[in-house]
C-alpha cells in the first residue's frame, strides 16, 4: 500500500518537472521554424534536429 503511495507522488514530481522544463514557443519562433521548412534549405528532419522539435509537432 505504502509503495503505491510513493510510486504516485514520484510520478507526479517527475510531470511537474516535465511541464516546467517545457520549451515554450513565441508565435514569431513558430512562424521562423515553418518558414524555414518551406524554405526548402535544409530537410524537414534537419531543420525539427535543430530546433528540438519532433516532426509530429512540425
Amino acid at each position: 500500500m505504502r509503495q503505491k503511495h510513493t510510486e504516485r507522488s514520484s510520478e507526479r514530481i517527475i510531470k511537474d518537472i516535465k511541464r516546467k522544463t517545457r520549451r515554450q514557443y513565441s508565435a514569431e519562433e513558430k512562424i521562423r521554424i515553418v518558414l524555414d521548412g518551406l524554405r526548402g534549405e535544409d530537410s524537414i528532419a534537419e531543420l525539427c534536429r535543430r530546433e528540438s522539435i519532433s516532426q509530429g509537432i512540425y
